[in-house]
Order: C-alpha cells, then structure tokens, then sequence
C-alpha cells in the first residue's frame, strides 16, 4: 500500500478501482499487502471480497473473515515497549502502538505522534499503560521520529533471537512474531487458492516487501524502492506517485 499502490498524499488513484472491477471479474484474488491494520485497509478499500495481508502478514482476512493469524509473544511484546521506555528516557524521540486483534493501543497521545498513527489504524485506543493491555498482539510498531535505520531498528536489533524485527518504513520498525511475515501470509493464500509463484504478482517498496517479492515470479520493485528491494525483484515498475502498480497491471492484463 504505502509507496506502492497510494500515492505520496496516501491516496488511492481514482484508476485503480475500475480495474479492482476488472480483476475480480476475471477471477483474479486481489490481496492487499501492508504494515497496516485490517480495519484500516477495509475501510480504504471498501470491499470485502479481497484478501487482506495485513499487519505485514500477521492478520489474514478473507471474505470479511479472519482466516489466519501469527501473533507475537506477550511477553516479548511487553518487554519491547519497556525497552522503548528506556530509549526515549535516554532521550530517544520514539513512541510504540501495540497492535492487537481488536485494536491498536498507545499510551503516547501528544498530537505529533497521534498524527503519525491514526492514518494508520482505524481502530485505536490510548490506554494508560501498555503492559497491561489484554488482546492478542499481532506486532509492536515503534514510531521514530528520527531515522529508523540509525535510531529504533538497532536499538530494538537485540529482539531478533525471540522476535522479527523489521524496519518497515523511514520512520517505522516493526517488531513480530519470528515467522510473521508478508511472504508466508501470502504463500498461505497461494496453498488455499491451489496457485503457485508462477501466478502471482507482486508489488513491494520497502523491506517489509522483501519476503512476498520472493513467493512471487512476478515480482516488481517500484522505482522508488529501497535498493534492497530492488535488487530482490525481477522487475521494476513506475514509481507510486506516477501509478506505477496500476500502469503495469495493465499492460500485464492488456486492458486499455
């Protein structure tokens, strides 16, 4: 979703839904992908025969079901956000959003970081203490308002025995269960729907993306990727702000 399909305003391009149409009515399974929660992308994209990876895989939904889910250790998860308490009281900018089956949980509720998630989760609760929250942890997301790469991603690299940890945007890391990730969700979909990598395509930015451009033959890299991921892709499409999955989509399906 975010630097692939949406543009840079987070916007969906007006083309993209009559050839959602056009997909589902050919028969293929449209699966949006992406860090986001499901209630967020469901209330984007409007419609409940879809696939939804969402959570970068940990939450499966379809047809308005959840089909499957990888959540992450409570513990592991408790003793990320106390880790990011030791951070930010070292004077890390950083706050955390626990994301749960039924919600998304902060206890961080300044206006500047409230900004930062509620594009991204359309259920979301301020809660006076996180460790104390009672839901099934899908993944902690840890917003740095600095670099991800230089701040929260090493300082949360010591989780990577018990825990995924990956840096899912400029200023975002995301800390999941080990076997959490965009690829094994969406290999899951390809053994339900009895297909195979040879059809299936597959849109990525960042390196959130790397593991579902590798389930996929048909894999694009848009051209504002991380190089990382452009060196994992076989492809590489426009970029999200000149449309870039819609444009290759159809020329793939050679519709005008």
């Amino acid at each position: 979703m975010d630097g692939s399909l949406l543009d840079d305003a987070k916007r969906v391009d007006p083309s993209f839904w009559p050839l959602l149409d056009a997909l589902v009515a050919r028969g293929v399974t449209v699966c949006p992908a992406s860090g986001r929660q499901y209630a967020t992308l469901r209330r984007q994209l409007g419609r409940d025969d879809l696939v939804y990876l969402a959570e970068n895989g940990a939450h499966v939904v379809r047809d308005g079901v959840t089909a499957a889910v990888d959540g992450l250790d409570a513990e592991v998860a408790r003793d990320v956000v106390r880790e990011v308490r030791r951070q930010v009281a070292r004077g890390a900018d950083l706050g955390v959003v626990l994301c749960g089956l039924r919600s998304a949980y902060v206890e961080r509720t300044d206006a500047a970081f409230l900004a930062q998630c509620e594009p991204y989760y359309a259920l979301l609760e301020r809660v006076p203490d996180l460790t104390a929250v009672d839901d099934t942890v899908l993944k902690v997301a840890v917003l740095d308002f600095g670099s991800a790469d230089t701040g929260a991603g090493p300082a949360l690299a010591g989780f990577a025995d018990v825990a995924a940890v990956l840096v899912s945007g400029a200023h975002w890391v995301d800390v999941m269960s080990p076997t959490a990730d965009k690829g094994h969700a969406l290999r899951e979909v390809q053994q339900l729907l009895g297909v195979g990598p040879e059809q299936t395509v597959a849109f990525g930015d960042y390196l959130n993306d790397v593991g579902m451009l590798a389930a996929a033959d048909w894999s694009f890299a848009m051209a504002n990727a991380h190089p990382a991921v452009r060196d994992g892709a076989r492809f590489v499409a426009p970029s999200n702000a000149d449309n870039g999955v819609v444009r290759t989509l159809r020329a793939l399906l050679h519709l005008a």
